[in-house]
């Protein structure tokens, strides 16, 4: 009776809307996200509510949320989906969308709203009962969900948020953000650690079932991620948060990957988002708004990747089983046949991946083959490979060895098969197989070129690698589909989404003060964040 409780709890605070949201992101209805106190007396009906409330901000429940950070932004921008709505007009990938799609992460109300409204209470009760542990996986999670924002804009309101998420407050320098990650990583993990008897109810952690151990490592792991994303911002400091992670332990099986896993009476929103509009008809079970991207399928066509059918629905073009859509193009140009390219392959029950054991292995094998970190505790070489091992595993592809060992194929040229938009150059010549003669620069192509693969529909992800390496090889965008008047460069791309214009109104002195202090240039598309400064890409 008590989890039945709990989980009605947690579903009514989870309801997804069953309607397309890209007319106007903010004039949705919102169902109230600070847990109520009426049916929840008891602090472990209220702590599940909160808590699965904050796990909802990392990549949120909400289907119309998701739909805009995920299949509009990220997917996109890190080369994995393509939009293929023909109505649209102004998008993110065509580099001139509206407000109302560039406000989401910064304003939408099942974000930083929920998140620290959550978390205020996750902390009142973890005080009240005398168990810290609840507060400082709640730390966690806040560092996860805030560390998407901040790579999206650059400088964002953060330590001076009130307790009930109000982001009208002055904002902090990235650098400062990441420092503040750090601070709060060391706090989270140091009270977990102090508290091993201590537990968190299953049904208040659909991540790790209240294993404590686990969501130490994946704290660890998260250090990680954030460590070699500043790299050639602040070397030193990347080095040295990557060697306390290792210290403290990280992910290393796919039994401890970090992945939200409930949804109740309702399903995955990327399930539900890449099928908007969907018709009976077309085989490939998609609607007309995101389709797998052309970027991604030439690279594994190219390697004859196993694991094409775990990511991809076949497309219904005949000679064509993969197949995407190129990005920032032109969408009139797709006309009727835009349904035909491969869908997302994606289901109703999969549970939101956070972070996976491949991407730790990939990561401290560019911190070692790259940077020459020591203490990562191996070669390059092993955990490179064990990266795809790893990520075959995750996926149930069979074995990787033929393909660890695989150094002649390369990525395959786009053939669109409507003729439209293909893109007749080779994206890159990296081969899989690992050669210990390579240059750094090629090794670290190899690397995030699979650590690319390995992290399907992490597209937030997968953009900041982008920004930050300028890998994997991406077909740049389309001239007619740059509507940027200019300020993106095609082979570039966007390095950051810029402010909502709503900000200049409703938090005009701060929103000025952050752009003329914490960023390097005018607030648009181009305009580097902090740490988006390898001297290569230029």
């Amino acid at each position: 009776m008590r989890r039945n409780i709990i989980n009605k709890i947690i579903v009514g605070t989870l309801v997804f809307t069953g309607v397309s949201c890209t007319g106007d992101y903010m004039d949705i209805n919102s169902n109230p996200y600070q847990p109520g106190t009426d049916d929840m007396q008891a602090d472990d009906y209220m702590l599940g509510s909160a808590m699965n409330n904050l796990s909802s901000c990392v990549v949120s429940s909400d289907v119309n949320t998701a739909q805009f950070t995920d299949c509009l932004l990220g997917g996109p921008m890190g080369g994995y989906f393509s939009d293929t709505n023909t109505g649209w007009g102004n998008t993110i990938g065509n580099f001139n969308a509206t407000d109302n799609w560039t406000n989401v992460f910064l304003k939408s109300d099942k974000l930083i709203p929920q998140l620290f409204t959550n978390l205020t209470s996750v902390q009142n009760i973890s005080e009240k009962t005398e168990n810290p542990v609840p507060f400082a996986i709640a730390k966690i999670i806040k560092v996860a969900a805030m560390s998407r924002v901040t790579d999206t804009y650059g400088p964002i309101p953060y330590s001076k948020i009130g307790l009930d998420g109000a982001v009208t407050t002055p904002y902090d320098s990235q650098e400062v953000v990441y420092k503040q990650f750090f601070t709060e990583l060391d706090e989270a993990i140091a009270t977990l650690n102090d508290n091993p008897g201590a537990a968190l109810a299953a049904t208040a952690d659909y991540v790790y079932s209240g294993n404590i151990n686990k969501w130490i490592l994946f704290a660890n792991s998260l250090r990680l991620r954030l460590a070699m994303r500043i790299v050639y911002a602040n070397q030193t400091l990347a080095e040295q948060e990557a060697q306390k992670a290792i210290q403290g332990g990280v992910i290393e099986s796919n039994n401890d990957n970090a992945k939200w896993s409930y949804f109740g009476s309702i399903v995955n929103p990327l399930y539900t988002a890449t099928r908007y509009n969907s018709a009976t008809d077309h085989a490939c079970l998609t609607g007309g708004d995101t389709h797998a991207a052309a970027d991604i399928i030439c690279y594994m066509n190219g390697y004859n990747d196993p694991r094409r059918s775990k990511y991809f629905v076949p497309s219904e073009w005949t000679g064509y089983e993969y197949v995407g859509v190129r990005r920032s193009i032109n969408r009139s140009t797709l006309g009727a046949d835009a349904h035909k390219y491969s869908g997302v392959n994606v289901g109703q029950s999969d549970p939101i991946m956070w972070m996976n054991a491949a991407e730790v292995a990939f990561l401290r094998a560019e911190a070692v083959a790259v940077f020459g970190f020591t203490g990562m505790g191996g070669t390059a070489k092993d955990f490179y490979e064990r990266g795809i091992e790893l990520s075959f595993e995750q996926w149930g592809a069979g074995s990787a060895v033929d393909y660890i060992n695989n150094a002649t194929s390369k990525p395959g040229i786009y053939d669109d098969p409507s003729g439209a938009n293909s893109y007749g150059s080779q994206l890159s010549t990296i081969t899989v197989k690992w050669n210990e003669g390579d240059t750094p620069d090629v090794k670290q192509e190899r690397i995030i070129t699979q650590k690319w693969i390995a992290n399907w529909m992490l597209g937030n992800e997968a953009w900041a690698d982008f920004r930050r390496t300028g890998y994997p090889r991406l077909i740049p965008a389309d001239p007619a589909g740059n509507k940027s008047g200019g300020v993106v460069d095609n082979e570039l791309g966007a390095r950051r989404m810029p402010f909502p214009t709503d900000e200049y109104v409703s938090n005009k002195a701060n929103v000025e003060a952050a752009v003329s202090s914490y960023l390097k240039g005018a607030d648009n598309y181009a305009t580097r964040v902090w740490w988006d400064c390898n001297s290569k890409i230029r």
